[in-house]
């Protein structure tokens, strides 16, 4: 018979090892966030949806909100003919479906872009335009890619006949901006003619008049600013986040526990905190449309990205910007442009992206050099040195689980975007 006195401490034995194992398991259940302190829920309501306000006037674009120029502008963007081999709108690579991305590293059209494909939800918001802010305004945005060999591979005098020699365009662009010219003299107005591109069309131009090149750059420029009434209307609607923020407002706890998991809610409190991505991504659209350097390697073979130290150069040479003739603002009144930050702290700087819809816009970072945003947030948390300028980022030491709760917070700003859908779509099954 086995000594009792032996049962009796095995029994102790075990008693304390699941004592222990019981203490272990209740450290590491997570226990209950605290409530959001008046402070905290400021900083929320900061990030709402419902703190987005309208779309701000756009003084350079006449028709910024004239319904017709939208609808017009919406068959533009649908357009494949807006293109130089009549293949490429600008749905090409800002695909509805994909929160006006196009999932790929660098967009691709005629020819592969030199950067990842922005979305364009929202971003009547933003002053600046392009990673590196080459643009000031949406209309002005709208004509770039129209042109580049990479891109549409256009030229502004093809497009210009294509509104004129469309009755539906020449009655829609009529109705807004006034009689188009006549160009059926082919030596005043030659087939193909632009400022940039091929040896041709670059001649062709060059042998035009002033007075002519003004009247297709009038023209041109009238072609961006119904595109911009077109995509002013792409806002974002309301995520689950909004939908848990509404809840803390009201006071509504038990909205805010069917909204969000507790890893998410500590994935907010990550965010506004220790992770300090409210820093850049702040306000409804997360983002603050400033530029930052973050040390993001370029893509292998790539030179590293100058950024905003070449974009605002370029910004205040361009003939579209808001001080420009083709301006409709009669005071040319353009304090972001004339204030615009210059200097060497801006090399390798970009302009950061919103937030919102994250999983419908990777790859990430300006040349899609990050396939998952978990090789975002890791980037982020090792802050390593830049390649060109320096990484304003400093390390974040978080821990495998706090980048999970990050991320998993991060899947809460998904939403629809607020637009019918039928805006969404060609205008037409008969569009080119």
């Amino acid at each position: 018979m086995k000594d009792p006195r032996n049962l009796v401490a095995l029994l102790i034995l075990l008693v304390l090892l699941t004592l222990l194992a019981l203490g272990a398991w209740w450290w590491r259940w997570p226990a209950e966030p605290p409530a959001w302190t008046p402070t905290e829920q400021q900083i929320l309501q900061s990030l709402w949806i419902g703190s987005l306000p309208a779309v701000p006037p756009a003084p350079s674009n006449a028709v910024a909100d004239d319904p017709r120029a939208a609808a017009f502008g919406r068959n533009l963007f649908f357009d494949r003919r807006l293109s130089g081999n009549g293949e490429i709108s600008c749905a090409h690579c800002h695909q509805p479906e994909r929160n006006f991305t196009d999932a790929l590293s660098r967009g691709r059209a005629i020819g592969e872009a030199a950067r990842n494909t922005r979305s364009i939800v929202g971003a009547a918001y933003s002053p600046w335009y392009y990673w590196d802010g080459r643009k000031d305004s949406l209309w002005s945005q709208a004509l770039e890619p129209l042109e580049d060999l990479r891109e549409h591979g256009g030229t502004r005098m093809q497009y210009a006949r294509l509104i004129a020699e469309d009755p539906d365009y020449q009655r829609d662009y009529e109705a807004l901006f006034g009689a188009l010219p006549d160009w059926s003299d082919r030596d005043r107005f030659p087939m193909a003619a632009a400022p940039a591109g091929d040896d041709a069309q670059v001649s062709a131009w060059r042998g035009m008049s002033a007075d002519d090149r003004v009247l297709v750059n009038t023209v041109f420029a009238n072609l961006g600013k119904s595109l911009a009434a077109y995509q002013r209307l792409i806002v974002p609607g309301p995520a689950r986040f909004d939908a848990y923020v509404g809840a803390v407002l009201a006071g509504d706890s038990r909205g805010q526990d069917d909204t969000l998991t507790s890893d998410e809610v500590r994935g907010l409190r990550l965010f506004i905190g220790k992770a300090r991505c409210i820093e850049c991504h702040n306000g409804p659209l997360f983002t603050n449309n400033e530029f930052h350097n973050t040390g993001v390697l370029a893509s292998p073979g790539a030179l590293p990205d100058r950024g905003r130290s070449e974009g605002v150069s370029r910004v205040k040479d361009d003939p579209f910007n808001c001080s420009g003739a083709y301006s409709d603002d009669p005071r040319r009144d353009c304090p972001e442009l004339r204030f615009a930050r210059t200097g060497t702290e801006l090399l390798g700087a970009l302009r950061t992206p919103s937030l919102r819809n994250l999983h419908q816009t990777a790859p990430f970072m300006h040349q899609g050099q990050l396939a998952t945003l978990a090789d975002v947030l890791e980037q982020y948390n090792r802050a390593p040195d830049a390649m060109i300028g320096h990484n304003e980022a400093e390390p974040l030491a978080l821990s495998r689980r706090e980048l999970a709760q990050l991320e998993a917070f991060l899947d809460t700003l998904s939403g629809p975007i607020a637009i019918p859908p039928e805006w969404l779509t060609p205008p037409s099954a008969e569009t080119p």
